[in-house]
């Protein structure tokens, strides 16, 4: 009997756990993975684009993606709640009236434009674009003066060779500068040379011309020693100073300078930063 029951095979209980499918192999994690990995894109691509352009294409691609930036520049001059304007208009066009009876009037804005017009009825903005720049008319008198074509010009023919004249947006400049052994202040002083004196009476005497408000500006040539206090800094400033000094001795109303600069030799005017060209001043007739 003990042998038969030897012989009975084990009963094995093969117990099968059912899990959902989350867990390790759920999808879930995939799709938090994927969100990752596309902003990690995002990321090292907007770091790219902040090493590889320039500050101006920057500049560029905010306002591309910027709202303030209308998306029609004119509006359509409507007589609405906003009288033609939006957000999205940068211009509104004149309201015109187009007539009115006693029930429903026409305001006057509307019917003489947004800015309307003067008694002649003719339009103050358009005179004012038409009207010819005061600074370009006296620009051409200073060349004729400094030609000589109005008369006698007061300064010698090689010390007129120092000028330049340009007109900016700024305003009208007067440049004087240092041309090979004829300076305008001694080596590396402010102590002015006859010609400047000869050139500031000038300048002064041209001056007035005109009423506008006076900068002098001062520029010198790189130094080529290299020292641990760059002195072009403070003889820019020296020499700006000397100038309006001597400006107002030869008459001019001291209280039209309104601006004393030194630049040093951060604004050469010739590639060679060393040239004797970069010493120079500039008395600009700012724009009012």
């Amino acid at each position: 009997m003990s042998g038969s029951g030897d012989n009975v095979a084990p009963v094995i209980i093969k117990k099968k756990k059912v899990t959902g499918g989350d867990g390790h192999h759920g999808g879930a994690w995939k799709v938090a993975y994927a969100d990752f990995v596309t902003a990690m894109m995002a990321f090292f691509l907007l770091m790219w684009l902040l090493n590889a352009t320039t500050e101006k294409q920057r500049k560029g691609i905010a306002d591309y993606f910027s709202p303030t930036i209308p998306v029609s520049r004119i509006s359509g001059g409507g007589d609405g709640d906003f009288g033609g304007e939006s957000v999205f208009s940068e211009v509104v066009l004149p309201q015109n009236g187009t007539g009115a009876t006693h029930m429903r009037p026409t305001e006057g804005r509307q019917a003489r434009g947004e800015i309307g017009v003067q008694d002649d009825g003719t339009n103050p903005e358009m005179a004012k674009e038409e009207r010819p720049d005061h600074l370009v008319q006296a620009k051409e008198t200073i060349d004729e003066i400094l030609a000589g074509k109005s008369g006698e010009s007061s300064v010698s023919k090689s010390s007129l060779r120092h000028i330049v004249t340009r007109v900016t947006d700024e305003g009208l400049i007067i440049e004087v500068f240092d041309r090979g052994e004829a300076v305008l202040f001694e080596r590396e002083t402010d102590q002015e040379t006859p010609l400047l004196v000869e050139l500031a009476g000038l300048i002064a005497n041209v001056s007035g011309l005109v009423e506008n408000s006076v900068a002098v500006e001062a520029h010198t040539r790189a130094s080529p020693i290299v020292v641990k206090s760059d002195p072009v800094w403070a003889l820019s400033v020296a020499r700006a100073d000397r100038m309006r000094e001597l400006l107002e001795q030869a008459k001019l109303a001291s209280d039209r300078v309104t601006r004393v600069t030194g630049h040093a030799d951060n604004e050469p005017i010739v590639d060679d930063p060393m040239s004797v060209r970069n010493n120079r001043l500039e008395i600009i007739l700012l724009r009012e």
